[in-house]
């Protein structure tokens, strides 16, 4: 054995392993490459002559004049742990797609291009069940990229040992998993609250658990099936439910703020406000963050049922509505303000798209600012 070939043998003993590193790299760039012609706003410059590796530029174009470019950045948090039990890897992309391109959108903006790292314990040997996994992760984030039109542009894969570790210390995958996502804001485009108003309608769009609260989740899991809950047989239907994919409602928003017509700069509905329901979201980013500074309250007496999943976990950690509306969001991933006049023409649009919407409540005008929920657990009347 040639003296290269012991010391590439030496870094695999150790954790690292260079020709399933390089293979991966290379399924993944062919991934990438794929989607360069998925955005008609964003044109990829391959200045690498041929080695995959190489560099290479974008350009936003065909956008309104004025746009400055941004970007949001999140990961998937401890929801891997829970993927990784299910055996349902592919719809890992849901979920830190849904987490960066949110927080461009609900300013206003025009997500377009992600770039991520991909941060592993090991890739395993190449054709292992292992690197399979890892494939099937990166599959399912190709899919949404030419489903939603998000340009892949570069990422990073690291084989990091016992820095990256699970719960379920026997788990085939273990992962960490973070990215950026930019796209462009308009000053003149942008949703900021500041045409709040008393009487306008809260508009709440479905979906199960985000990347948010799944600490609590995972406990509620150990409480019914055991600390080992991931290899309890009994326990795999409700860790699919718990493993669910995140909701994706950016290009249904950005349509509706007009970004795809002929004249991006008119939206086709008034939005006053988007909230992205994360952990704590309710008090924090619709109350303290948009409607206390305004003397504004927010009656949420209609909003929609929490996943019978969501209602199990919160049973089994013993938790009160108000615990579980400040850790979860209660059967929401995201809440709309819009004009009493634009409710119905809302509610098509967001079934043209699929994603499922209600009228859930309305901003009101009180001596004392508060935000009301009507608890969907239990019925009780939840104040902050």
């Amino acid at each position: 054995m040639d003296k290269k070939r012991c010391e590439a043998d030496k870094y695999k003993l150790d954790g690292v392993d260079i020709e399933a590193g390089d293979v991966f790299s290379s399924f993944c760039n062919n991934i990438n490459k794929g989607t360069c012609g998925v955005s008609p706003y964003v044109e990829v410059l391959d200045l690498s002559r041929g080695n995959f590796r190489g560099p290479k530029g974008f350009i936003f174009e065909n956008l309104p004049a004025g746009t400055v470019n941004t970007a949001a950045m999140d990961g998937i948090g401890t929801k891997v742990v829970v993927i990784v039990a299910s055996g349902k890897v592919k719809t890992s992309a849901s979920n830190v797609l849904a987490m960066t391109a949110m927080d461009i959108t609900r300013y206003g903006g025009l997500p377009l291009l992600f770039l991520n790292i991909f941060d592993v314990r090991s890739l395993g040997e190449v054709d292992s069940e292992t690197f399979e996994k890892c494939q099937e992760v990166m599959v399912g984030l190709e899919e949404l990229a030419h489903e939603h039109g998000y340009v892949l542009f570069t990422g990073e894969t690291a084989e990091l040992g016992l820095c990256i570790g699970s719960e379920n210390p026997d788990a085939k995958l273990m992962f960490n998993w973070g990215g950026a996502m930019l796209g462009v804001y308009h000053p003149d485009k942008m949703i900021l609250g500041d045409t709040l108003a008393p009487g306008q309608v809260i508009i709440a769009l479905r979906d199960d658990f985000r990347s948010n609260g799944i600490s609590s989740l995972r406990k509620a899991l150990a409480i019914k099936y055991g600390p080992k809950w991931w290899d309890n047989a009994e326990a795999m239907d409700d860790i699919i439910a718990c493993a669910s994919p995140s909701a994706q409602y950016d290009r249904m928003l950005n349509t509706a703020h007009g970004w795809f017509d002929k004249d991006p700069m008119q939206a086709r509905i008034k939005m006053h406000l988007i909230v992205h329901l994360s952990g704590g979201a309710f008090k924090s980013k619709l109350g303290n963050d948009m409607l206390k500074g305004r003397n504004l309250s927010a009656e949420l007496n209609d909003l929609f049922e929490p996943a019978e999943m969501m209602k199990k976990c919160a049973k089994w950690r013993g938790m009160s509505s108000r615990e579980c509306y400040k850790t979860w969001n209660g059967g929401q991933g995201a809440i709309v303000v819009v004009d009493e006049g634009d409710v119905e023409k809302f509610l098509a649009l967001a079934n043209e798209f699929k994603v499922e919407a209600k009228r859930a409540g309305k901003i009101t005008e009180r001596k004392e600012h508060v935000v009301t929920i009507v608890s969907k657990f239990d019925e009780e009347t939840v104040t902050y």
